[in-house]
């Protein structure tokens, strides 16, 4: 590990997490998936979607995925399978991740599977088999990265953790956390304090998620797409879109006929847009959005085997799904 910089590119044959604090000592088919454009193309698609265009949440896929393959390497680290599973379990994000997901039935995880199984040579020559990647991802066999039902798995824990390291919200070190969990079944298991913790985590970002500085660019630019795609002759097609990187999309955006306005304003100006109260006649006669959330990710750890309940991530939970009104000012 290179002590100054903690690099994605598997430099030296380790990957170094510097949430975690974990060293990872790369395998080679690691470092050849490092070097592979399914793999490097997370780096330019921002983990926060739009909202890394609006909060400091501006971390990318790609550290995700090594955050989670850190966290296999720590608990499991002779899994070879789950340690390449957490490398490519995201490889099918559109741009902006989550944003765009089911925009023209788009699914990440179909995506992410025809992308897996492209690259069955490649793990093959490295003694894998894309199907049974395949089958760990869906968690069709148990494996670390495979939590009992509603229990906390390891992708949800570095999402909680690393989401809420870039917004302030955590209260110690993640790498100190991190010392307190154990791995029961695919399920993280701690302590109640920490357990406590950690459901705090998981409800501050399903709260998050719910602010004007997330719905308002998730909405905008889920409208930006859905008008670029329509029409008898679309400026942008299904089949471009799903390759693109954030900046790539951002670029096609202002450059599409139907869209190069708004996208223009929108980037430069987010605020122009804003969100309308219950009931609220407010620009009645502008351009109006309407955004929908249909789910969200608060699966809680467990105490000594025992899944923790929370009265908070119950109300969340019971409040979807959420509509929101925004127009532009």
């Amino acid at each position: 590990m290179n002590p100054d910089a903690a690099d994605t590119l598997g430099i030296d044959g380790r990957w170094f997490d510097p949430l975690w604090r974990i060293t990872v000592d790369l395998t080679p088919l690691e470092q050849a998936l490092l070097d592979s454009w399914p793999v490097r193309r997370l780096g330019f698609v921002a983990y926060a979607g739009a909202a890394s265009l609006t909060t400091t949440q501006t971390y990318s896929r790609l550290e995700h995925s090594l955050g989670v393959l850190a966290l296999v390497a720590h608990f499991a680290p002779d899994d070879q399978v789950a340690r390449a599973t957490a490398l490519l379990h995201d490889v099918g994000h559109l741009p902006f991740s989550h944003t765009l997901e089911g925009i023209e039935g788009l699914d990440h995880h179909e995506l992410g599977h025809a992308r897996i199984r492209s690259m069955g040579e490649l793990l093959a020559q490295h003694g894998l088999d894309a199907e049974r990647l395949l089958e760990v991802d869906d968690g069709r066999i148990d494996s670390p990265l495979t939590s009992r039902p509603g229990g906390m798995k390891l992708d949800h824990l570095d999402s909680f953790l690393r989401s809420g390291q870039a917004h302030g919200r955590t209260r110690s070190l993640p790498a100190m956390v991190l010392s307190r969990l154990r791995l029961l079944e695919g399920t993280v298991d701690t302590d109640a304090e920490t357990g406590a913790e950690l459901v705090r985590l998981a409800v501050a970002e399903a709260r998050a998620q719910r602010s004007p500085a997330d719905v308002v660019p998730v909405a905008v630019l889920r409208h930006l797409v859905t008008t670029a795609l329509s029409g008898e002759d679309p400026d942008l097609s299904v089949e471009e879109l799903v390759e693109m990187t954030d900046d790539e999309l951002l670029a096609a955006l202002r450059d599409c006929p139907s869209t190069a306005e708004e996208a223009e304003t929108f980037q430069k100006h987010p605020l122009s847009w804003r969100l309308l109260a219950e009931h609220d006649d407010e620009g009645a006669g502008t351009a109006r959005v309407e955004h929908r959330i249909t789910r969200t990710y608060l699966d809680p750890p467990s105490v000594d085997g025992e899944l923790l309940h929370s009265s908070e991530a119950d109300e969340l939970r019971r409040g979807l799904p959420l509509v929101f009104v925004l127009h532009r000012r």
